[in-house]
């Protein structure tokens, strides 16, 4: 087991965590016919936008109650109300995501009873899902926003059904991306089931055109869907931090389920298609089973890059005991782990040490490294310390494609295992090339 450290630092310097905000409006990003909505200043929002739009390269649809220094004291009811109205008007959304933020946690806003006196002063707005997240960004991190954002949409908008024995629910977390989203579709249905993601960001962020601009999602998952979820006759939650919303469909549904704290590795692969099997009662089907020998191969031709190096990390809980568990199972070591925010994973982890820090705990613990793991804050780490970067998390703005990479199953098992490989590969090319540029200067 892991022991968790937590640096006794009076500042954060170079920070590794984004908000909880920002994870929250992600969430709801995976809805159609959704905005997020963030009661705070202008600023709370454009910080959170400019992530966002950095990393997908997207329009992103955000809107803000705009709270100045005045409201922020006398309170900011009126500006949630004036919000909610100008969003109906002109942006026309099913669904409004509302997220708090820093400024009105600190001021304390009661949220709930906000949106009962404005549903009580305005009755046409009955038909409109407006979902609360509590998300103070003074606390926490992006997978704490993501998580209170899909419990509190399990929470409200799901209604009573009969049970459909085709349809499952999928909680995916934060770590999965539009891409790994659409890969663990493709697996899902091809047992004859009828997915419901929560949230579909591989619907909604997977980077396609549409015909005309829309001021809300165009895609994800529908209103309609989740408020069948009830019906659903089994629950499956991708990352730990999808446990608490599985919890809630139980207790409201009687819904079973299972958690399947990660996708990337032939074993947990293995062990999901099984779950698939049992759950239609089809057999694996044969695609999956040659992907299954191709990973073997890969596997074989690139463990002699992976075995003996040592691997320093920064990510969030769920996308890191993915990662470590992973890494270790090609036979590379964990040499630092640094990571965002509490976890009970963080104990499990089958390292000697986690650290919940910054980034500049990072550069410490990383030196002597042979591969840093991390988002694109980390290029200038990687560049002081001469050690190769494989981006991973949000936010990643120095490369393209994020939407639709992809880590799960066994494809996406082997496109991390011939990226990682080739930056081993490369970083030893290069470490050569030093050795012997001296010789070489000679001649």
């Amino acid at each position: 087991m892991a022991i968790v450290t937590v640096p006794n630092k009076s500042v954060t310097v170079n920070p590794l965590k984004q908000s909880q905000a920002l994870g929250a409006s992600l969430a709801f990003l995976g809805l159609k016919g959704t905005i997020p909505l963030f009661h705070g200043s202008q600023g709370c929002t454009a910080f959170a936008k400019v992530v966002l739009v950095r990393h997908f390269r997207e329009a992103i649809p955000l809107a803000t109650t705009a709270m100045t220094e005045v409201t922020t004291i006398l309170g900011g009811e009126e500006n949630v109300e004036q919000a909610i109205l100008t969003l109906v008007e002109k942006a026309k959304p099913e669904i409004i995501g509302l997220c708090t933020t820093g400024l009105t946690e600190t001021r304390g806003d009661d949220i709930e009873r906000f949106l009962k006196d404005i549903r009580e002063r305005h009755p046409e707005l009955d038909y409109l899902a407006i979902v609360f997240a509590p998300t103070p960004d003074f606390k926490g991190a992006l997978q704490d926003g993501f998580a209170v954002a899909v419990e509190s949409i399990v929470k409200e908008v799901p209604k009573t059904g009969g049970i459909q024995p085709e349809q499952i629910t999928i909680l995916a977390g934060s770590a999965f991306t539009p891409g790994d989203v659409q890969e663990v579709r493709e697996m899902v249905t091809s047992f004859g089931l009828e997915p419901i993601f929560v949230p579909d960001l591989g619907a909604s962020l997977d980077g396609h055109l549409e015909d005309e601009y829309s001021a809300v999602t165009v895609s994800g998952t529908t209103l309609k869907q989740l408020r069948s979820l009830g019906s659903s006759a089994f629950t499956l939650a991708l990352g730990e931090s999808m446990r608490g919303a599985a919890k809630i469909l139980q207790e409201r549904f009687n819904t079973d389920y299972e958690v399947f704290r990660d996708l990337t590795g032939l074993e947990p692969v293995d062990e999901f298609l099984q779950a698939l099997s049992v759950l239609s009662g089809n057999p694996v089907p044969e695609k999956y089973r040659r992907q299954r020998r191709q990973l073997q191969d890969a596997m074989l031709d690139t463990h002699f890059y992976f075995g003996a190096k040592r691997v320093s990390l920064a990510l969030e809980p769920d996308l890191m005991w993915s990662t470590v568990q992973f890494l270790q199972s090609m036979g590379a070591s964990i040499h630092a782990a640094v990571t965002t925010t509490k976890s009970p994973l963080l104990e499990h982890l089958p390292i000697k040490n986690v650290t919940i820090g910054d980034l500049e705990d990072l550069e410490d613990l990383a030196v002597g490294s042979d591969l840093l793991i991390g988002n694109s804050n980390v290029n200038t780490i990687s560049k002081r310390l001469s050690i190769p970067l494989y981006r991973l998390g949000i936010p990643i703005y120095d490369r393209l494609g994020n939407g639709l990479f992809t880590k799960v199953g066994y494809r996406g098992t082997m496109e991390v295992l011939f990226g990682m490989g080739n930056l081993f590969i490369e970083h030893e090319e290069s470490l050569m090339m030093k050795q012997w540029q001296p010789i070489i200067n000679k001649k």
